[in-house]
């Protein structure tokens, strides 16, 4: 018996791809994948995390989505013992409450000194982008 590979013939859509590096939103099988979102505006983590997550709410409803329909959210903190507590009250106040996605939440060095949040998220799609 003779095995083949199949190559995935689904549709891919990239959307913001100006950055030579990456695509900031991806498509694939109904799952929207964005790129991290940070904000270097602001001087605190509960600033910050409002930004990082209107950007977010900004990209869903490009992709035709929306928070209700998260599936994961990765979260990095610079500072997670100081701006944890401070984070969550953000997002608590976001998230949708009837549809919360799975979470990890790490602290890392994130990739300017001015950055004290990042926020990844993947969500299904809910309508034709």
């Amino acid at each position: 018996m003779m095995l083949t590979a199949r190559r995935c013939m689904s549709t891919i859509t990239r959307l913001r791809t100006t950055d030579p590096r990456m695509s900031s939103i991806v498509i694939h099988n109904g799952i929207v994948h964005m790129a991290g979102q940070t904000d270097g505006t602001n001087e605190d983590v509960a600033a910050q995390t409002k930004v990082c997550l209107e950007k977010i709410d900004d990209i869903l409803a490009e992709a035709g989505s929306s928070k209700s329909s998260l599936i994961s959210a990765s979260i990095w903190l610079k500072h997670i013992e100081k701006d944890f507590k401070t984070f969550n009250s953000v997002w608590n106040e976001w998230v949708d409450p009837e549809n919360k996605p799975v979470r990890f939440c790490v602290e890392a060095n994130l990739a300017r000194s001015v950055l004290l949040v990042e926020v990844q998220v993947t969500a299904a799609v809910e309508k034709s982008s």
